[in-house]
């Protein structure tokens, strides 16, 4: 019998002091019987960086055409587009024929530095396209906050992120591997 997705019950409260926005998301987050820990969290800062009144996580893991989350326009153009992990280049070119701007949040150490020295060359004509890798040591460190039922606080201020829930504080320090244009 096939395992059932683990559901999540988050409050996700974001000050991007950045971007100028304050809000909080309740969140309603299936994880995948393949996710892991570590993911899911990444997914929940990806969110956060990334947090409008139209961002959506989606199905993610279950389909292949799809992202971890997006944003669609009110006439439904998909507006953002954001991958988590390693995609591949085919995924990368579909994904910013399809989105007015695409994130990738590649993570996982020595495994996304290989993947960037691959693909990077083949990303220099996309102008719509942002990578941001996250350092596998503020993973590991976010997969030992999670719990079933969440309040996460995000502060975001000069590109770093502050990630508190519960007792735990958390720091990831993002490193941009390619901008938009």
């Amino acid at each position: 019998m096939a395992q059932k997705a683990t559901i999540y019950k988050i409050e996700l409260s974001v000050s991007d002091m950045d971007r100028h926005y304050y809000e909080t998301h309740k969140l309603t987050v299936a994880k995948h019987p393949s996710e892991t820990d570590e993911r899911l969290m990444v997914r929940l800062v990806a969110f956060a960086l990334n947090a409008h009144e139209h961002l959506e996580m989606t199905k993610g893991l279950s389909t292949d055409d799809e992202p971890d989350i997006w944003q669609k326009s009110l006439s439904g153009e998909l507006d953002v587009w954001v991958a988590l992990g390693l995609p591949s280049e085919k995924v990368i070119r579909q994904s910013c024929g399809k989105a007015n701007k695409v994130m990738v949040y590649p993570y996982g150490g020595r495994t996304a530095e290989v993947w960037w020295d691959k693909i990077k060359n083949s990303t220099t004509r996309f102008d719509n396209l942002q990578v941001v890798r996250f350092p596998e040591a503020d993973t590991a460190a976010l997969a030992k906050l999670i719990s079933r039922a969440m309040k996460i606080q995000v502060n975001i201020q000069d590109g770093e992120v502050m990630i508190s829930a519960d007792d735990g504080i958390v720091y990831v320090t993002p490193t941009t591997w390619k901008g938009a244009a």
